[in-house]
């Protein structure tokens, strides 16, 4: 019995469930998969299925995107259970409801309180957070920076911007400045960095003072996303930190990967900065799961590859 035939993204036909997948694959194939809403935009199918092909595990591991409406964690994990689903990648908006599901977690993914990749193995669940690990990896390799004794700011404080913080600070950073538009949260991000992490006061000459400083400067909202806020033009009026604010040597970071680059990006591109999108990240972080589900080494530049093809850059 055959696996359902996937589309141009690696995704399965709408609808698929945990069982009907197992029913179509048979027991003796690896199901992954990323649960999520909305998820069929979701690259991630693709970049697990590309590297099963470049493994050679093309037959025995197969990836879909399951549709799970908001609050249906609980079912999502039971019929992950059920099906016998290895490995399932956890999206928006279910990570915090996971972390408090799994049987088993992470020291990250205990700080965070957010899952993004869960492993299951005789009905045994267990949690951890590859977020950080990606964005770190992603810097590595899109700009050749290593965040030991370097000064960053972190505009944003949701779980990627809290991934993001904490990743940076265990990599050795020596201040990582959170800047954001609700102040209590702004303190519960920093306070992920430890000693190392501060909050910028929401006026022009704080801000501007933070960036000037930095080495680092990474946009871990939302805005500039298709479907969020002004997404082909975000500009002064949605952007906490102007773009203009950066300089050259300095790196600036978008977790935003659609539009490639975002209107942000582009800006600080044009004042000088090196600049890296969030695609990277994506790819990383998936390469961390697969290396845990599978425990091969994941094929990196097979997902690379995947994912270039289905994000093209725009002029």
């Amino acid at each position: 019995m055959a696996c359902p035939e996937p589309d141009g993204r690696g995704n399965a036909r709408a609808g698929l469930t945990m069982e009907a997948a197992r029913a179509e694959c048979g027991p003796n194939v690896h199901i992954v998969g990323v649960i999520g809403s909305p998820v069929a935009h979701s690259l991630s199918p693709l970049l697990h299925n590309s590297a099963f092909d470049a493994l050679g595990l093309g037959d025995s591991w197969r990836s879909f995107a399951f549709e799970i409406p908001p609050g249906q964690a609980p079912a999502a994990l039971a019929a992950m259970c059920r099906a016998d689903i290895t490995g399932l990648s956890v999206t928006m908006p279910h990570k915090e409801d996971v972390a408090g599901l799994v049987d088993e977690s992470s020291d990250i993914a205990r700080r965070l309180t957010a899952v993004n990749c869960v492993h299951q193995q005789q009905g045994h669940l267990y949690g951890t957070n590859t977020d950080g690990e990606g964005f770190l990896a992603s810097l590595a390799r899109g700009a050749a920076f290593e965040p030991m004794g370097k000064r960053c700011v972190v505009i944003g404080a949701g779980g990627a911007a809290r991934a993001v913080v904490l990743a940076l600070a265990r990599a050795g950073a020596s201040d990582v400045a959170v800047v954001n538009r609700t102040p209590q949260r702004a303190f519960e991000a920093a306070a992920l960095a430890g000693r190392e992490g501060t909050v910028v006061p929401l006026t022009e000459g704080a801000i501007a003072d933070a960036v000037v400083v930095a080495d680092l400067v990474v946009n871990a909202t939302p805005v500039g996303m298709h479907g969020v806020g002004a997404p082909a033009s975000a500009g002064p009026a949605e952007w906490l930190v102007a773009p203009g604010l950066v300089t050259a040597g300095q790196v600036a970071a978008d977790l935003v990967y659609v539009p490639r680059p975002t209107s942000w990006l582009a800006e600080a591109s044009a004042a000088g900065a090196t600049t890296l999108d969030g695609l990277g990240m994506l790819v990383h972080q998936a390469a961390a799961q697969l290396a845990l589900w599978t425990e091969a080494t994941p094929p990196v530049e097979a997902m690379w590859q995947a994912a270039e093809a289905a994000s093209p850059s725009r002029p």
